[in-house]
Formats: C-alpha cells, structure tokens, sequence
C-alpha cells in the first residue's frame, strides 16, 4: 500500500519542503493551499508525479472549511495515514501601534494554530483514512520566552500571541497521545528561527544568541519530520522535539 500523508499549509516554506521531500519519496501528498495557482507557480520547477499529488484549495477560517476537506477526501477516495498540521497565517501575527493584539488576531492564531487542527484532527479519525499518526509543526517559542535581544523593536517585532499558540500546540499534543492513545500516536516537532525572512542584521543577532551560531535552512526541517512519520518512531507518542541549534538551552 502506498503511504499517503496531509500537510496543511503547502504554501508556506516548512509545508513546500516537506512535499517536495514526499513527492519524491513517491507517497501519495494531500494538501492544502488558500491560493492553487500560487502553489503550483511555486512547485513548477520540481519534477514530480501529478498523480501522487492532491491540492485542496480551502480557508481553514470558511465556515465549511472542513466540509470541503472531508468532500474532497471522499470524492477522491483518498486514505490519510499521517496528518501533518502546518498551516499559518501570518495575517494574525501583525502588532497594533501600542504594541498589543487586536481580539481577531489573537483568535485567528490561536484558531489557525490549535483549534482548526484540533478539528481536523477529530474528523480524520472519525472518517474510515487509516489514520495512524498526527504531527505538528511548532516553535521554540512555544518551548520559551522570547530574548528581546534578538529584536530591534521588541514590542513591535514578537507578538505574545505567536508563542502562546505555539505552546498550548504542545500541550495539545500531550492531551490527544493520551486521548487517542489505542490507535494514534500524537508528537510535535519545534523548530528554532529558519532562514528566509530575515536581513542580515537579524540573522547575526540570532547566531550570537545560540550556541551553534547560526539558524536553520528550510531543508533542515526534513529529516525529524521524516523521523516521525517513518516506523523508526513508532514508540513515541506526545512528545515535543526540538531543533533549535541549541537556542532553549539558555
């Protein structure tokens, strides 16, 4: 049987590496994009088998966000034995010019972040996918605090509802390898800062602030997610993985 797996958030930098890596690996990807046509402008230039791939364009903040998931699951006759929750948008991190968080930014991150995959994770295991195996992608800010050293503008440049969202990830994780502990197994994986983004000022304020000097590149974020999706992790389940170079260590 091939493998198939969802990642939500194909779009974005971890979410486009790690279909890629799948593709080629030949598993059957499913995933998912607000925008197609700027998902496939991106993947283009990457050989892979049309057939292996299938692209849900959906708004996870739609009211029939998941309705249009589960139709397209069941139209398509499509398994997911491994869900990889992924998806942001960064629409919901912008910061007020007092430094607070708007009510519907905080709401949408912590939907976007925690609740939607919450959701989609209770819909999978209640459709016949064989699923065996959530992920979620998170942040060493949902592991600790900020360092205001690393930002020119603190207060304007790290929204608290970023890492809030990210931790309560974590602990979702705990609670749903206890809940869902006869048929699924539940883990996280938390990354530090990945090139990409920033200038170069931000980046050598990162690596002197880390013990291995430097941050991560976009296809670092490949093999511990491969890790917990393979068989080598069967045994694990509502843990948190962290690949920072070091940064929670101080």
């Amino acid at each position: 049987m091939t493998n198939s797996l969802m990642i939500t958030g194909g779009s974005g930098k971890v979410g486009f590496q790690l279909i890629k890596n799948y593709l080629d690996k030949k598993y059957i990807v499913i995933t998912t994009t607000r925008n197609k046509k700027s998902f496939f402008d991106k993947l283009k230039f990457f050989p892979y088998d049309e057939k292996l791939l299938h692209v849900i364009e959906v708004d996870f903040d739609a009211e029939d966000a998941l309705t249009v998931i589960e139709n397209y699951l069941i139209a398509e006759n499509l398994k997911v034995n491994t869900v990889i929750h992924n998806a942001r948008n960064i629409e919901y991190l912008k910061i007020n010019k007092d430094g607070s968080i708007s009510d519907d930014n905080f709401k949408g991150e912590l939907f976007i972040g925690v609740i939607f995959p919450y959701k989609l994770t209770m819909l999978l295991n209640k459709m016949e996918v064989d699923l065996k195996n959530v992920i979620f992608i998170s942040s060493m800010y949902g592991v600790v605090g900020p360092n205001p050293k690393l930002y020119e503008n603190f207060d304007m440049q790290s929204p608290i509802h970023y890492g809030i969202g990210k931790a309560a990830q974590i602990h979702m994780v705990k609670e749903l390898a206890i809940r869902m502990k006869d048929k699924i197994r539940v883990n996280c994986a938390s990354f530090g800062g990945i090139k990409g983004r920033v200038d170069d000022a931000f980046l050598s304020r990162y690596k002197s602030l880390n013990p291995q000097n430097r941050m991560l590149e976009e296809t670092d974020v490949i093999e511990p997610i491969d890790f917990l999706v393979q068989d080598s992790s069967a045994n694990m389940t509502g843990q948190n993985i962290i690949i920072d170079n070091g940064w929670t260590l101080w």
